[in-house]
């Protein structure tokens, strides 16, 4: 093995263009959510091809404004995967809902399609599918139960940079897509979110909602005939806007989207290939008809005959094996966690780890190594020499 090297799960490369970028609103004045905040939205409506992009603080604030749009609230409930980030289920809480837990193919570590229907009650109102790590959950049959019980689905994409599903970009498949822009996703706004929905309507709430419920932005009353008369307010809404400096950002760095997720993808598949011989450790799937973002690269560590039975010993062995992971200079992570196993939900629900089995494996056995825009030739080179000797 060479020497140690000191390589991070993920790491933010921007540009000298993208750096500068947001000096134009500071040297203009115009820091809140203003023209540059638009010019990142055409430039993501165009990208997805979504008929209204709404940029936001967050991908939990685009979750949490969905539903509170839906005029979703007390006793309803949400079918939400059990792993996934935390936000996905916390939105739901925020509005009063219930978190319905849903376990995930072992495979793609989204949703499983199968057990879906058998989740859904009277008062059940949304699916809150993950695109997980990248990859589009199978959003056909989702689509197809939600028709049938009149639910809506919140595309949670925080990861779906990138990811399409038979063509269409993730995000543009259910009632809204949900973006994350925090520094460890392909495109990073420092924090950040984008709204995607092709209902007008809903958009123009969303738009309110996320504004303190003005009809109107404070752009608008600016440039407007009278900006010296204030806008009415008729919905109790949120301070959710993402800035001027946030949407400069943005904007540049959409202007090389494509070169970010061709060279997420050029690594993703130098992986795959350096340990396609690799029986203790399954790489990341992708199945024909979807294309694979590659915000992480998540893989689960002694894949073959894991069980109920043997996951606490194939954990300590994956924890050790990170250990020498970090000694060597290698940062990793598991992949994320099971929800339904963290504290909040764990009391709340009286979860036991066993109750979703495959998230609960998941949680306890997956490892994503790094993968980032700028990552060099020798860092990979290095993660991949160390990884395969390690055994």
């Amino acid at each position: 093995m060479t020497s140690k090297m000191n390589i991070p799960i993920a790491r933010t490369s921007l540009l000298e263009n993208e750096i500068q970028s947001v000096i134009a609103p500071l040297e203009n004045g115009w820091l809140v959510q203003g023209p540059k905040v638009e010019e990142f939205e055409s430039k993501w409506s165009k990208f997805t091809s979504s008929e209204n992009s709404l940029a936001v603080t967050s991908c939990t604030t685009a979750l949490h404004l969905s539903l509170a749009a839906l005029d979703f609230g007390p006793g309803d409930e949400a079918i939400v995967p059990a792993f996934t980030w935390i936000s996905t289920a916390n939105v739901v809480e925020h509005l009063g809902g219930k978190v319905i837990f849903c376990d995930i193919d072992p495979d793609t570590f989204n949703i499983d399609v199968s057990q879906i229907e058998g989740k859904i009650t009277s008062k059940t109102k949304a699916i809150l599918p993950v695109h997980l790590f990248g990859l589009a959950a199978d959003m056909d049959p989702i689509n197809d139960i939600a028709e049938r019980h009149n639910l809506w689905v919140v595309e949670d994409a925080a990861c779906g940079f990138g990811a399409k599903y038979f063509g269409r970009h993730v995000g543009t498949l259910g009632t809204t897509g949900c973006f994350s822009f925090h520094p460890r996703k392909a495109l990073t706004t420092g924090e950040g979110g984008m709204v995607t929905t092709s209902d007008s309507k809903l958009a123009d709430k969303i738009r309110c909602l996320r504004d303190h419920g003005a009809t109107m932005s404070d752009l608008q009353r600016h440039m407007g005939a009278k900006p010296y008369l204030l806008a009415d307010h008729p919905e109790a809404g949120y301070n959710q806007r993402m800035t001027d400096i946030q949407g400069a950002l943005g904007s540049a760095q959409m202007d090389r989207a494509n070169e970010i997720i061709l060279e997420r993808r050029n690594l993703a598949n130098i992986y795959n290939e350096a340990f396609s011989t690799l029986e203790w450790l399954r790489t990341p799937v992708c199945y024909e008809g979807y294309e694979h973002g590659y915000q992480s690269y998540p893989c689960m560590f002694r894949p073959e005959n894991l069980s109920l039975q043997n996951v606490k010993e194939v954990n300590q062995a994956r924890n050790a094996w990170m250990e020498l992971l970090q000694t060597a200079g290698i940062s990793t992570r598991p992949a994320t966690h099971a929800v339904h196993m963290l504290s909040y939900y764990q009391k709340k629900y009286k979860c036991e780890p066993k109750d979703y089995p495959n998230a609960y494996i998941a949680n306890e056995c997956s490892i994503s190594l790094p993968l980032f825009h700028g990552m060099t030739e020798d860092e990979q080179n290095f993660v991949i020499e160390f990884v395969k000797n390690s055994f």
